[in-house]
């Protein structure tokens, strides 16, 4: 017997900024727990952290300037799952 999930999404931040010139990763760690956090009082249990990469086409100035190339940007998103209603 298998369980089925049901998933969710949540976009993250690209960038935290440390508060301090010491990191040690604590503020990026903390903004993944509130996230974690936020999500868990619904019943959703963090699954991962992804991160993706969308090109978008260059516009019609690019293209007569000779970049074809278009524009990468990165998104990360964290995924939570909680067993499917039955």
């Amino acid at each position: 017997m298998t369980c089925q999930y049901e998933y969710r999404t949540v976009p993250m931040a690209p960038t935290i900024t440390a508060h301090s010139k010491k990191n040690d990763g604590v503020e990026a760690a903390s903004y993944l727990q509130s996230v974690i956090a936020q999500n868990a009082v619904d019943g959703w249990e963090f699954y991962r952290v992804d991160t993706f990469s969308v090109q978008q086409p260059s516009g019609c100035l690019a293209v007569l300037a000779g970049r074809n190339a278009g524009e990468h940007t990165t998104y990360y998103v964290a995924t939570f799952r909680r067993p499917a209603a039955r």
